[in-house]
């Protein structure tokens, strides 16, 4: 066989290995389905609530919560919290990553110079003498870029940029979630002065009935075992106003760090008024609209079309590529002969390449991508899940929470009562001294329960408002929501 026959034969078999080895993505896919709204029931559980268009919350949503302390508080903290400065430094770094994407999009031009002084050895020199010296001055231009033929560099793009908008969209929802933990801790503070006043409230009854107890058993009335009883009711009511001046103190420094700032924050800040909680409606574009309201739900979103995109780069990894390469300068030994024409020189290197043996690297590549695009997916619809269950529980727990407010109302109105007139009979002589502690302890209890209930109304308001949207628009953002079509591609 000859030599021109064996070379033949060999660039058949290696033409046919690598046609048979070229890398392939067939087999891989997604799995991953997004949700859509209008598949999720839930007009039984909303069912009986008022339908409004107006009562989807505006942005500043806290104002109708009816206290003017509150809307400085949020402004201080939506300027000063760290939990804002963190959003910001992520949305900074998703924008400076989808620069960078964009920046690989485009060409590179170098300039470069240099001058290299060296002595050469005598088998160095051509001539054979050595100890020569040679001055190299250089001066050139490095031109590359590579050619997006399949739209890939444009897809990492994209993605770099779909990262950035819901990195945008997360700092929103940040400053929701702080304004809605800011008022929620004001209300917290409202409730602690409120807990602090009936246990001072306590404490005066039970020294009122200390002293009327003392008067007693000065006049043979009593028992100094009575007595005992009611000194040992004192002092638990002191150490009630001791935890309740704890837990004032507590929700004080709560609130200035969500300020941003030092515990003595707190101790500026004034008595809460009496907040107005919001009335129970639903908007009447409810549960379709929540997807573009919510600013959890649209981040979600945007990283489903990042991730989509991240696949479309990652396929054309798959396919040939096509880079141009130029370089042109001039070179000389001599100072003045640098920009002759003898000197200069170019060269422009097109080149073409294909993947076909890399280990598996590029299917094992594509195949994270398609992970994170199911994941990307589960996560979103594991927001729309959780943002309608939001909704419909706390409207629920609204609906059952005036009915429980005007109830404990009257308990609390009843006790008060049959405490006045105990305490009554027990000063004429009448009264039984057991029932006048038991009826206390009631009226104690009603009353705690009465203001926990009402704190909590302000709580779910609160809530209502932040798993609405608190007033997110879309429209804010650097760019539109993507459709639910763009998401089932």
């Amino acid at each position: 066989m000859s030599n021109k026959t064996l070379r033949t034969g060999l660039s058949l078999v290696f033409v046919s290995m690598a046609l048979a080895g070229c890398a392939s993505y067939s087999g891989l896919s997604t799995d991953g389905a997004s949700l859509e709204a209008k598949n999720l029931k839930a007009a039984q559980s909303l069912n009986g609530v008022s339908v409004t268009p107006a009562a989807w919350p505006q942005k500043d949503w806290w104002k109708r919560l009816g206290d003017g302390q509150l809307d400085e508080l949020i402004q201080e903290a939506l300027r000063d919290s760290p939990d804002m400065q963190i959003a910001s430094a992520r949305v900074h770094q998703a924008s400076a990553a989808a620069g960078a994407a964009n920046a690989a999009r485009m060409p590179t031009l170098d300039v470069e110079a240099d001058v290299t002084r060296s002595r050469l050895s005598r088998s160095q020199d051509p001539s054979g003498r050595g100890g020569v010296y040679d001055t190299v001055r250089d001066v050139n231009l490095t031109f590359n870029y590579t050619f997006d033929l399949w739209g890939g560099q444009r897809d990492a793009w994209e993605a770099a940029l779909g990262q950035a908008r819901a990195a945008e969209v997360d700092g929103q929802a940040a400053s929701l979630t702080l304004a809605a933990d800011v008022a929620r801790a004001y209300s917290n503070l409202g409730h602690a002065y409120s807990v602090r006043d009936l246990a001072n409230d306590d404490l005066a009854r039970t020294r009122q009935m200390l002293d009327l107890s003392k008067r007693r058993l000065q006049a043979g009335i009593d028992s100094h075992y009575q007595y005992q009883q009611t000194e040992s009711l004192e002092a638990s009511s002191q150490e009630q106003v001791i935890n309740a001046e704890k837990q004032l103190k507590s929700a004080r420094i709560a609130l200035a760090v969500l300020l941003g700032k030092g515990p003595d924050r707190g101790i500026e800040i004034a008595r809460p008024k009496i907040l107005t909680p919001g009335a129970v409606a639903l908007p009447s574009t409810l549960p379709a609209d929540l997807l573009g309201r919510r600013p959890d739900l649209v981040a979600a979103r945007w990283r489903v079309e990042a991730a989509s995109k991240n696949i479309a780069a990652a396929k054309t990894r798959f396919y040939p590529n096509l880079n141009l390469s130029a370089v042109a300068g001039t070179q000389s030994l001599l100072g003045d002969a640098l920009f002759g024409s003898a000197s200069r020189f170019f060269n422009i290197a097109p080149a073409v390449s294909l993947p076909i043996f890399d280990g598996g690297r590029l299917r094992a590549g594509l195949d994270a991508e398609d992970a994170n695009y199911d994941l990307a997916v589960a996560q979103y619809n594991k927001s729309l899940v959780a943002a309608l269950g939001d909704v419909s529980d706390t409207l629920e727990q609204l609906k059952a929470m005036g009915q429980q407010i005007s109830a404990q109302q009257r308990s609390a109105d009843i006790a008060q009562e049959s405490y006045n007139t105990g305490l009554q009979r027990y000063e004429s002589g009448v009264g039984n001294y057991l029932d006048v502690l038991s009826i206390e302890q009631q009226l104690l209890q009603a009353q705690r329960q009465l203001a926990d209930l009402n704190a909590e109304q302000i709580d779910l308001s609160i809530q209502l408002m932040q798993a609405l949207g608190g007033g997110f628009e879309p429209g804010n953002t650097v760019a539109a929501v993507p459709t639910q079509a763009s998401l089932a591609e």
